[in-house]
């Protein structure tokens, strides 16, 4: 069952100065409000289509964004191609400064179709392009960061960002890439619904400080700190695309913030909550 309702406001945020960074990958995601998600034999109508530059690192560095004054750096990586010409715009446009690995390869594409439950599937076309340690970005940066996410990486990537005094990833980054580095992480953040991200503590070389195993709507599971609940809504759920990303976002924040990890967790829970009530990736698309 979902814990009393809060919003954005009860915490008397004030956007904060911490410098973030987020290092990971981008896919041009083609949202289609559909009748019915698809099953075999059976044709499904769109009645809404937009179009954006989403992802994990889209989304969680659209996030911090907001909750920041200073600039966002977003380290990524996108093929030389219309998709990540648009894509570099959008996100450029939205004020995030991106650091662009180019590759010879097309950008990753794909579909998010999303029911009239707010229920989404997602299916992905191509290769997850990601930057790699031999880019010749601003890797120097990373010293100056309060708070680093990393979606997508090598492992070299990895012990460079451990410089921040905050650092946190998703276990879809991929565990060998996490303990070949042999770094400890403050946070790994990801869906225990999600057979992409579902792990074991005993595939981990070293335990994160924290691990928390999203579950949507029920909540989920902290280590150390056991099950926590999820808000209820306050709004018509639409579209659940990004509400897991919104959650680990919160959760950086609040671990930069200094805050104690009650406090970090309600800030991430209020905004994976909200990302369900708006269609496609960012609550300010001119679409909503």
């Amino acid at each position: 069952m979902a814990v009393e309702n809060k919003n954005f406001e009860d915490y008397k945020f004030k956007k904060g100065n911490l410098n973030f960074a987020v290092i990971g990958h981008i896919e041009w995601i083609n949202f289609l409000r559909v009748d019915k998600l698809p099953k075999p034999g059976i044709i499904s109508h769109s009645i809404k289509s937009i179009e954006y530059p989403a992802g994990g690192g889209s989304i969680i560095a659209k996030i911090l964004s907001d909750l920041t004054s200073n600039q966002i750096h977003f380290f990524t990586s996108l093929g030389n191609d219309d998709y990540g010409d648009k894509c570099f715009k959008i996100l450029s446009n939205m004020g995030i400064k991106l650091h662009v690995a180019w590759r010879n390869k097309p950008t990753r594409r794909g579909f998010s179709l999303i029911d009239s439950q707010g229920e989404r599937a997602i299916t992905v076309i191509g290769e997850r392009l990601a930057p790699t340690h031999k880019d010749k970005l601003e890797w120097k940066i990373l010293k100056k960061m309060d708070g680093i996410f990393i979606t997508a990486s090598d492992s070299e990537i990895f012990k460079m960002a451990r410089s921040a005094s905050i650092l946190c990833a998703t276990p879809r980054v991929g565990l060998n890439t996490i303990n070949k580095s042999n770094v400890l992480l403050d946070g790994l953040i990801g869906s225990n619904l999600d057979p992409g991200e579902v792990f074991s503590f005993s595939e981990l070389s070293l335990k994160p400080k924290y691990t928390f195993k999203t579950e949507g709507e029920k909540g989920g599971i902290i280590f150390p700190g056991g099950r926590y609940e999820a808000l209820k809504n306050n709004k018509i759920k639409i579209d659940s695309y990004g509400c897991g990303d919104s959650f680990a976002a919160g959760i950086l924040y609040g671990m930069a913030s200094r805050w104690d990890i009650e406090k970090s967790l309600d800030l991430a829970k209020v905004l994976g909550r909200d990302a369900s009530q708006f269609f496609g990736p960012y609550a300010n698309s001119d679409e909503n």
